[in-house]
């Protein structure tokens, strides 16, 4: 996955802004104010790139176990509800994916009823 692939995956989502609320370099993705993504753009210059999103606190314990040169706790995050995944080649487009889907839908169950409508008429 490039930076591209990344940032065209985030903006399919539904209510999905792009913005840099931290810095210039600070990519951010949120649904309806509330962040699931976010990454670095120097760490796509070359090296390994690095990718934040929230999980279940259950789940992001199990995927560290599973993937612990891959998957670390949230870099600058809390670290209870946010991963870092290291793209290394170790974690397929396809895990990638679902990971990013995960983090977006658990912001979005977390909406409240007014924007969970708000964000269903974007649709």
């Amino acid at each position: 996955m490039n930076i591209d692939n990344f940032r065209e995956y985030c903006l399919r989502k539904p209510g999905t802004i792009e913005e840099f609320p931290f810095d210039n370099e600070t990519l951010v993705f949120k649904v309806m104010g509330k962040m699931y993504a976010l990454s670095g753009l120097k760490s796509w210059e070359g090296g390994e790139p690095r990718i934040n999103l929230k999980c279940n606190p259950e789940y992001a314990q199990e995927l560290r176990g599973e993937y612990p040169e891959s998957i670390l706790p949230g870099w600058h995050m809390n670290k209870h509800h946010w991963n870092t995944i290291v793209l290394n080649g170790e974690i397929s487009f396809n895990q990638l994916q679902g990971f990013i889907d995960h983090s977006y839908d658990l912001i979005v169950n977390s909406l409240t009823k007014k924007l969970k409508e708000q964000l269903k008429s974007l649709d």
